[in-house]
């Protein structure tokens, strides 16, 4: 699947912008602040039916104007012939104070959580430094981006599991200094919240499995050295039953007025040898770490295919946002020659030097490049 047109209307800093783009590679060139990474999250909204910025979707319209529109037309290839149409069109509009309509070729979804899926992409930003910088809810998140658009149970699933860790924490904290604590309640939550915890346990134990050997092949595709990057998946319910480890620790837990057991605490170790890799990683190797985790999830989703979903098992799009800082320029190269390979998708790149990606692209159908100043999106020639 690739994206071949996009329209985009008061969408933060872009007034109005029509593009066509190539299957394979399309380049963003400008200035910081000019609108680059824009055009990116107006792809990714037609992904996700959220920006990657914010949840509150009034903030993305361009300010002064009262609604923003973008829309996206598909075009489906090789291996998509379990949507029936050829050409397939997203659209989201929002307006202050309403509720965002978001549609798949002029019908609304009845929940945007069915749109999950359907069109696999993976983003690449300066700001998945917080894999290694912030708490492992971070590194959680990362699983479930990933395993959502390959299993619709699943995000289903960790809905009801995340919206019952709260009654539960709420309880907890409610009677920490009761003489008699609520037991049949925090009983009737714990029986709903270890099925769905199992459930996502699985999931996820699955999912490292398959994903781990694709990072460790990328990362040491990147690095062009032999250095030992580690991931880990580590949970409690590897060696407890969940629902004996709720009663067990009941009582601390009221003490603490939170839950202490269950996959709300579950990480992702990231190690080089045997070392944690905040503390031992340079800025060149943690951003070679982050960047094999994202790419490799790119070939995960391209890769296997998905449980309930219509559209499985595809090469994912690939936004790449100023990927290059902090890389030397060997490392580099070998991330632009390996994604211009046959193993991933469409590919968007933005970039401050046109340098870059001039002496990346040659002149051919399968790639253009843009020049983003103010919010204007014009397309540039590929020069020889």
């Amino acid at each position: 699947m690739i994206l071949q047109s996009l329209n985009i209307l008061n969408y933060r800093n872009i007034r109005e912008a029509s593009l066509v783009f190539a299957p394979k590679l399309n380049c963003f060139v400008g200035l910081n602040g000019q609108g680059k990474t824009n055009v990116l999250d107006a792809i990714y909204l037609l992904s996700f039916a959220k920006s990657s910025f914010t949840n509150q979707d009034s903030l993305n319209i361009t300010h002064g104007e009262e609604m923003a529109m973008v829309q996206g037309v598909y075009r489906l290839i090789n291996g998509d012939a379990s949507l029936n149409d050829e050409m397939m069109t997203i659209s989201c509009g929002i307006k202050r104070g309403q509720k965002k309509q978001f549609r798949r070729d002029k019908k609304d979804y009845p929940r945007l959580i069915d749109h999950i899926g359907l069109i696999p992409l993976v983003m690449i930003s300066p700001s998945d430094q917080q894999l290694i910088d912030e708490g492992s809810d971070e590194r959680r998140r990362f699983m479930d981006v990933v395993i959502s658009q390959l299993d619709r149970k699943y995000l289903d699933y960790l809905t009801q599991y995340n919206a019952l860790l709260k009654q539960r924490n709420a309880l907890l904290k409610q009677h920490a200094d009761a003489a008699t604590p609520p037991d049949d309640l925090l009983e009737v939550l714990e029986w709903q919240m270890t099925p769905l915890a199992e459930y996502i346990f699985k999931a996820r134990t699955e999912f490292f499995a398959a994903f781990e050997p694709y990072f460790a092949e990328t990362y040491k595709t990147i690095s062009g050295s032999e250095e030992h990057a580690q991931l880990r998946y580590v949970s409690q319910l590897q060696d407890r039953d969940l629902r004996e480890a709720y009663l067990k620790t009941r009582q601390r837990d009221l003490i603490l007025g939170w839950t202490t057991q269950g996959i709300h605490k579950d990480e992702l170790e990231m190690r080089l040898g045997e070392w944690p890799l905040k503390q031992v990683g340079s800025q060149g190797q943690q951003r070679t770490f982050v960047l094999a985790m994202k790419l490799a999830q790119a070939l995960y989703l391209g890769s296997v295919t998905g449980e309930g979903l219509p559209v499985t098992g595809k090469k994912p799009i690939l936004l790449l946002d100023d990927i290059f800082d902090r890389l030397d320029s060997e490392r580099v190269e070998r991330i632009v020659e390996m994604v211009q390979g046959d193993e991933f998708g469409q590919i968007f790149i933005t970039d401050t030097d046109r340098q870059h990606l001039t002496e990346i692209l040659k002149p051919n159908e399968n790639a253009k490049i843009f020049h983003v100043e103010g919010g204007e999106v014009k397309k540039l020639r590929i020069k020889n």
